[in-house]
């Protein structure tokens, strides 16, 4: 019988519930069943809430990540477990969209990652946040983020 690679999995076909904290929760990953080949994957949150860590009035966010698979594809539940328990967490759009990407690079091993975070406004300026590994890859489609700039985002 063939080695089972997603026994491990612990959000998959499990519970659903949503970790304390950003911290405390877990990022799992598959191995990439197509290693061999580079190739785009987008992963797109347009209803992300985070907390204000100065006011506690909720902040809503349009995220979009886009990353090169390395060894590893990122499960997407647990992403999306890791994404909600920034319900209850204080934090400017600043660090909550790079601490994203980081913890994604830690877990996966992109060879390249990029995430666009389009905040709506707060005080009547939205924030977009941009991060990115390096140089995109060369040879490979990778598309626009489709994110107008705000004009009443929707």
């Amino acid at each position: 019988m063939a080695e089972n690679v997603y026994e491990n999995l612990t959000h998959l076909g499990g519970g659903g519930g949503i970790p304390e904290s950003p911290e405390a929760a877990v990022l799992e990953c598959v191995p990439n069943p197509q290693a061999g080949e580079d190739y785009i994957v987008r992963f797109t949150a347009p209803e992300f809430t985070s907390l204000c860590p100065v006011t506690g009035q909720p902040d809503f966010a349009h995220l979009v990540i886009d990353y090169l698979p390395g060894p590893s594809l990122v499960e997407s539940k647990s992403l999306k477990l890791y994404l909600a328990s920034f319900r209850d967490h204080g934090a400017f759009h600043e660090d909550c969209t790079v601490s994203i990407a980081k913890k994604i690079v830690t877990a996966a091993a992109p060879k390249w990652l990029r995430i666009g975070g389009y905040w709506y406004p707060r005080g009547g300026i939205p924030i977009d946040v941009f991060y990115q590994t390096g140089k995109p890859p060369e040879g490979l489609w990778i598309p626009d983020q489709g994110v107008a700039p705000y004009r009443g985002r929707g």
